[in-house]
Order: structure tokens, then C-alpha cells, then sequence
């Protein structure tokens, strides 16, 4: 990879671009065909849909990333043995780098449908490729010299919301300064931008975007494409989150076509979490984007179709061969013969009157290196006394100087980890105020000032110059976009299940048969990620059961 690139991924270079053998490319030439390039051909551009994963057999292929302004920095050379592509070839997403012939090259070209073929058909050889492409993506998500860029004043609420979607989308991408960074300035002056237009983003196939939406601009990097409008798939999803992707995996590893829909990112709530420490089989740890974007990365391999960020307005019957159809945001609809809702839960916000003033720029709902940058040496407040509360705190901790956790309750045993209470009690810079609550916020320009909180017990007031505040108090089911499709509901507005509801319905089908809940959003669930993802894994039986029941045979177009 480039310079910039971190030791550790330095260190798995062998594993990233890996040679392989002749016996290796015999195995994969059924996947893929025969094609020649001349000296000079562009085989793959950035920003285009590259034709599939090349497999060189001779000759030889520079591997570049935009550097910006026409510049095109060096990556890597490839020879005979190695093959060109990574995660975007996998799901037929437009190409992050260029691929260019120096010599004349002999390959195979493996298109994405077949790319994924050889990964389920060629066990222990689609382990090594897909280790690559995994690897490869982390190389240029660390060297922030690829995919879209990102132009405006640091600490902007837009420039942080376009870099939160991304980052939490796995799409590498810069963020340039437009007051100091020589490059953006040049942007700035070339596109004539006025700076009160500011962020732009400049997309890899040339388009300049005025600060856009994250629908506009994941059409724009190739995140979202349209939906055929005339497939009907086995299983609609609408929820990315541990759930979702849990039973996306399970569904089309066991041949159902399935499609997850998701108004966000993939990961849910769970993405946000800074270290996940007691999900079974990582125990050292893993973070919440980490452990998602596996589960992404696992669901692409098997075929799933991801359409994200879109949101779904409408459930309703549906003719045709499609039981139901789901109406999106965009105006397409999607068809299918069952619906698994697990759209999880919407973050709660503080009942703070100016509290919206300061959202995206000093008031977060997550804690990830963006906000952690933009907090260096401060002094932080975050309200909440739940595990994501606490997993935040401990990360901020080690990033700021210090951390104040505001707790309504008396204690943080009752709704925190033990093992998260007492990491919270050894560290020094976190301070720990029980039966307290946010009182008011000042600042100006959506900026952050200062922080009020109450003693509930007291009425004692406190003021401190505090000018970010990260909020994890919970989260009410997402569930408004069923307020009007038959689909029944507890008072608190989780999605009611079981034969309680409808006799002779299992225990995740809905009052709507063929539509079944899961995860946080289903009434009664365990709000846990290992709980979510056992749920994802359980309803796979029930889809089965509820196809075969309605004659309806898996995987069919």
C-alpha cells in the first residue's frame, strides 16, 4: 500500500497481495474469461464499475488512488499470480482505485456474480481472497487518499454528518480544510464555490456535489442503485443492524433471495458501540463497526442485495406472485413473498428546548474518532448509564482530558456491565455524577458554550465550560413507518408477536402472516447485540416453514 498505510497493515502484506499458485488459477479459471490488454488500457477507473476481479497471468498492472487535482499516487504493481480488486468488487460497486496496463497482460476476468460463486464453491481458496479484499479495503480506508472528498471548515455540522455516513458506510474518503488546505482551496476557486455553499464533496467519477444528502451522495459513490422493479425476492429486510444482517447471512447462505433495506447504515446502534467485550468469541474485544462490518462484508459474499441508505414508508399486499411490497423514500418499491421488520430503535434526545441548535456539531450521538478529534484535550460531558453509555465513556476517556457522566439514577450497577462499572471506577479522568441531569445548554452559532446540570436531589445547580456533549439514554422503537400497515403494535410502540397476537403465528410472525419482527424493535426481545443476532439466525426456520406452507420454492427470480 501507499506510505501512509499503518505498520499493522504493512505487517499483513502477504495476505493482502497474495501470489497465487498455478494450481491455484487452474481451480479459478471456471469462474471467470480469458482476456488481454493492451500497454497503456485503463482496466479499471476509479469511480467506474470495474468488469470483476482480475486474475493476471502475465504481464503487469500499476494500482493508483486520486491524489487529488489529476494526481494519481502509486499503490502497488501487480505481475503474474496476483489479481486486481477489493470489497467493491465483490458486491459490483464502482472501483476506488485505477488499474492500469504498463505491458501487455493475459487474464481472467471474474465478474462479481462469479466472484461469489467461487468464494462458496472454493472454500479455502475464496478465504484467501476474501481476506484480501477485507485487508485491502482496510489499507485504503487508513490512507485517506481515495473515494469521495470532502471539502469545508473542520467541525462543520454538515462536513461531520457527510463523515459520520461515510465512515459508517466502510467508504474511505478525505475531509479537507477549506481555510487552510492548499488543495481544497484550488477546488474551492476552480468550481467557483461560495464559501457560505460550503461542504462540497467531490465524487471519484468527477461529479461536484453542494453539500448533499446521504441518499444523493451514496447514489452518487455507487452505494445505492436502483431496484429491479421486476424481481420478487424470497425475503425482504428492512433493518441493517445486528439483527438484519444475522438473518440476511442466514437467509441467503441457505438460498432464499433476500434484500436489507436500511434508512441509515449498516450496524445499527450497535455500530456505535467503541468496544464490544462480552459478545462470545471475541475476548479481547472488538468494536461495534468492526463486528458489523464483518457481518456486511459476510451477508455481500453470500449474495445479499443492499440498498442503504433507503427508507421504508409502506407495507402492503402485493400481486403478481409478491405477497407483499414495501414503498421507499425514493418512490421505487420492492417486492417479496415475506417481510422480517428489524428496524431497531431511533436514538432519544434530551427534552432541551435549543437542543436541535447544537446537534451535529457539539451534541453527538456517537463516539468515534471524528468526534474524538474534534474533542482532543477538552473536557466532555455524556448523559447515560447503559453498557454504550459506559463503552463510550471509557473510549473518550482515553482520547480527552477528561469525562463527566451524568446519570439520572443513584447507581450504574443496575443498568451497566459490572465489568464497565469498575473499568469506569480506575480511570482518572472520569467522573461519576449519579441523580443528575442536564439542565440547560449555551453557545451560540451552534456551538456549544456551556453545560447546566441539576443534582435531582438537591435542585443544586452546576455550570461548566463544556463544549461537547455525547447523549446514549436509550432508544424508542422505529416503528412510525407502520403506523398505517396493519401490523400490530404494544403501547409503547414495539412490534407485537406470537400467537398472542394471532393464533398459530411462531414467536417472531406478526398479526400480518409472512411478516415477521426482530431485534430491539420486537416487543419483548432481550436488547442485546448476541440476542439480535440469535433472533436473525431463528427466524431463517420460520421464513422456511412460512414459504413452504404457501407453496412458495426458495431462491426463485
Amino acid at each position: 500500500m501507499a506510505p501512509s498505510v499503518s505498520p499493522t497493515i504493512a505487517a499483513r502484506r502477504d495476505q493482502m497481495f497474495p501470489i497465487l499458485t498455478d494450481a491455484d488459477i487452474e481451480r479459478m479459471r471456471r469462474f471467470g474469461e480469458a482476456t488481454a490488454y493492451a500497454a497503456g488500457d485503463h482496466i479499471v477507473t476509479a469511480g467506474t464499475v470495474s468488469p470483476g476481479l482480475i486474475l493476471i497471468l502475465s504481464g503487469k498492472v500499476d494500482i493508483t488512488q486520486s491524489g487529488g487535482l489529476g494526481r494519481r499516487e502509486p499503490i502497488i504493481s501487480y505481475g503474474a499470480g496476483n489479481f486486481v480488486g477489493e470489497l467493491a468488487q465483490l458486491s459490483n460497486r464502482p472501483s476506488l482505485v485505477n488499474a492500469e496496463a504498463v505491458e501487455p497482460v493475459e487474464a481472467i476476468v471474474i465478474p462479481s456474480q462469479r466472484l461469489r460463486d467461487l468464494m462458496v464453491q472454493e472454500a479455502n481458496l475464496g478465504e484467501r481472497v476474501m481476506r484480501a479484499l477485507i485487508l485491502r479495503r482496510v489499507g485504503l480506508l487508513e490512507s485517506g487518499a481515495s473515494g469521495p472528498v470532502v471539502i469545508g471548515p473542520p467541525g462543520n455540522g454538515d462536513v461531520l454528518r457527510l463523515q459520520a455516513f461515510l465512515r459508517r458506510s466502510g467508504l474511505p474518503h478525505r475531509a479537507l480544510d477549506s481555510d487552510t488546505d492548499p488543495c481544497a482551496k484550488t477546488l474551492v476557486e476552480r468550481f467557483h464555490v461560495d464559501p457560505h455553499h460550503l461542504p462540497i464533496v467531490l465524487c471519484p467519477n468527477g461529479k461536484l456535489m453542494h453539500n448533499p444528502g446521504e441518499t444523493e451522495l451514496a447514489r452518487c459513490v455507487g452505494l445505492l442503485r436502483p431496484i429491479d422493479a421486476d424481481k420478487i425476492y424470497d425475503v425482504a429486510i428492512v433493518g441493517a443492524g445486528p439483527a438484519g444482517l444475522a438473518a440476511a447471512v442466514y437467509a441467503a447462505s441457505e438460498g432464499l433471495s433476500t434484500i436489507v433495506l436500511d434508512c441509515r447504515a449498516f450496524g445499527g446502534q450497535a455500530g456505535a458501540s467503541a468496544r464490544i467485550e462480552n459478545y462470545l468469541g471475541f475476548p479481547t474485544g472488538i468494536t461495534g463497526m468492526a463486528l458489523m462490518a464483518r457481518a456486511y462484508n459476510q451477508a455481500q459474499k453470500f449474495g445479499v442485495e443492499m440498498v442503504i441508505p433507503d427508507e421504508a414508508k409502506l407495507l402492503d399486499d402485493a400481486g403478481d406472485g409478491a405477497r407483499y411490497q414495501l414503498a421507499l423514500g425514493d418512490g421505487e418499491t420492492v417486492r417479496a413473498r415475506a417481510v422480517v421488520i428489524a428496524s431497531g430503535a431511533r436514538y432519544r434526545r434530551l427534552d432541551i428546548a435549543n437542543l436541535a441548535q447544537f446537534e451535529g456539531t457539539s451534541v453527538h450521538y456517537w463516539a468515534s474518532p471524528i468526534e474524538a478529534r474534534l474533542c482532543q484535550d477538552q473536557e466532555v460531558a455524556l448523559v447515560g448509564a447503559g453498557n454504550s453509555a459506559g463503552q463510550a465513556a471509557v473510549y473518550l476517556a482515553s482520547q480527552v482530558r477528561k469525562v463527566t457522566l451524568l446519570a439520572r439514577r443513584d447507581s450504574l450497577d443496575a443498568t451497566m456491565s459490572r465489568y464497565l462499572v469498575e473499568r469506569i471506577k480506575a480511570q482518572p479522568n472520569i467522573e461519576v455524577l449519579t441523580e443528575t441531569e442536564v439542565a440547560a445548554l449555551e453557545g451560540s452559532e451552534g456551538n456549544l458554550e456551556r453545560l447546566h446540570w441539576r443534582n435531582r436531589a438537591t435542585g443544586e445547580e452546576t455550570m461548566r465550560a463544556i463544549r461537547h456533549l455525547f447523549l446514549f439514554i436509550g432508544a424508542d422503537p422505529n416503528t412510525d413507518w407502520l403506523a398505517n400497515c396493519n401490523v400490530a403494535l404494544d403501547a409503547k410502540g414495539f412490534v407485537r408477536t406470537g400467537p398472542d397476537t394471532t393464533p398459530g403465528h411462531g414467536l417472531m410472525e406478526t398479526s400480518r402472516s409472512g411478516v415477521f419482527a426482530i431485534g430491539d424493535v420486537r416487543c419483548g426481545s432481550t436488547k442485546r447485540v448476541a440476542a439480535a443476532v440469535g433472533e436473525g439466525a431463528q427466524v431463517v426456520a420460520a421464513l422456511h416453514a412460512y414459504l413452504a406452507r404457501n407453496g412458495e420454492p426458495a431462491g426463485r427470480p
